[in-house]
């Protein structure tokens, strides 16, 4: 975009780089309206605008206007031999560079070229970060030690065949874990079919979990192969397998002992190489004790158990989520950039989430399409505000190491993993938080 309200030096300018897409505009409001349309990543600006086109106070008023406006786009002002003040406050102000005229097409072109260099360099940098947020929320995003163990657990696993029970509350991300789990093993790249033994009704599931023969009932009207069967060479993720019906429940033992299933309606074994995850909030032993779930069966299953803790339990992932979340719907919704303020910090760690991580990822996006401004407030996310004296720090003398650790693993998740503001808030120097962090296993 060409700011310019000297004709001839304007056609001068759209000649000179007509290997650009050139648009124009002679004063400060129709430049504004040229930005709002074709939202330039480049443009040239004259300070000297009308109605006063001896002063630059219309200029520097379209610079300010436009970088508010679009903060991204590279603005070059132009300026007379003799105004170095003025270029001066325009790079204060957040202009990208300024040329003196008359212009040399060479040297304002050259300068012209390195803006759209920087601004590509912006965009590209914009997206590997969107996408190295996806990927991380794509599996866990933890900075809890407890949560870790899960972590490394699972990776130590997941190389072998052994059936895995995931225990957890609703929402803690026992399905990530599970793909995860899939993802990192050999099976990779075979199928991974999930199942939930909770929402399917019980005279439909044996026939969705073993499938069935044509005519074996009402409506059978050919060969069904069954979720199990789909899931050859890869893996099941049984979810629920509390809530398993207890015939199923016998003959599910049968198909982990022997390996082999019969289609309902059929008589032919098939035999069927699948490995086994499963997932329940429900407190399996506590069902055997009641006669609801077989203990035969909890052990095959149980080869290796897993047990997820609740987002209350983990310290500063909290916070830490919610400024990934924040990003992700930021863009995804075309929101621009949002910050989280001190209170909704505050508010988001001492709410107890019952819903867990699914809950507040709800809680952020719905208070990222709802806000007005760009600092999302406590009452954004319909949350009372956060009460910092409650927070307190233990007494040192009583349990220092353990509230040193878990201060500092709050005060991370709060400024989103940068080590400097941890530092300054924590009142440490960065190599002490360094030697702290790696002390307390938190690198």
């Amino acid at each position: 975009m060409i700011v310019e309200d000297d004709p001839a030096l304007q056609k001068q300018m759209r000649w000179a780089f007509d290997k650009y897409e050139t648009i124009v505009a002679d004063d400060r409001e129709s430049a504004l309206a040229q930005l709002r349309r074709f939202e330039p990543a480049v443009a040239t600006m004259d300070l000297g605008l009308p109605p006063a086109p001896d002063e630059p106070t219309e200029g520097l008023r379209c610079l300010q206007e436009t970088l508010a406006l679009f903060p991204d786009t590279k603005v070059i002002v132009l300026t007379g031999q003799n105004d170095r003040a003025n270029a001066v406050k325009a790079i204060g102000l957040g202009a990208y560079d300024f040329y003196t005229k008359p212009f040399e097409p060479e040297l304002l072109a050259l300068i012209i070229e390195r803006a759209f260099r920087l601004h590509e360099l912006q965009e590209e940098n914009r997206r590997l970060q969107a996408a190295q947020a996806a990927e991380s929320l794509g599996g866990i995003l933890t900075r809890d030690p407890e949560m870790m163990r899960v972590c490394r657990t699972v990776e130590r696993v997941a190389t072998t065949d052994a059936t895995v029970l995931l225990l957890g509350e609703s929402g803690t991300g026992k399905e990530i874990l599970a793909r995860d789990l899939h993802a990192k093993s050999a099976r990779r790249g075979q199928r991974f079919v999930a199942i939930n033994c909770a929402a399917i009704p019980e005279n439909l599931l044996e026939s969705e979990l073993f499938g069935y023969e044509k005519g074996a009932f009402t409506g059978a009207v050919k060969q069904t192969i069954g979720k199990i069967e789909t899931a050859h060479k890869g893996t099941l993720f049984l979810d629920e397998i509390g809530d398993l019906p207890g015939a199923l429940q016998a003959k599910l033992l049968r198909f982990l002992q022997e390996r082999v299933i019969e289609r309902v309606g059929g008589r032919d074994e098939i035999a069927v190489d699948v490995r086994i995850v499963c997932a329940t909030h429900r407190d399996l032993k506590d069902l055997i004790a009641q006669g609801r779930f077989r203990e035969d069966l909890y052990y095959r299953l149980a080869e290796i158990s897993v047990e997820i803790p609740p987002l209350r339990r983990r310290q500063g992932d909290a916070a830490l989520l919610a400024h990934a979340f924040v990003r992700r719907f930021a863009a995804e919704h075309h929101r621009g950039s949002l910050s989280l303020r001190p209170d909704a910090l505050a508010a988001i760690e001492a709410h107890p989430w019952p819903g867990n991580v699914r809950e507040l990822e709800n809680c952020v996006k719905r208070a990222v399409i709802m806000a007005d401004g760009a600092a999302l407030a406590p009452a954004d996310f319909g949350l009372a505000g956060g009460d910092e004296a409650g927070r307190a720090v233990p007494n040192l003398r009583q349990v220092r190491e353990e509230a040193e650790k878990q201060a500092i693993v709050r005060v991370l998740g709060r400024v989103n993993g940068n080590v400097s503001k941890a530092a300054e808030l924590l009142g440490v120097s960065r190599p002490t938080l360094y030697d702290l962090m790696e002390r307390f296993g938190l690198r």
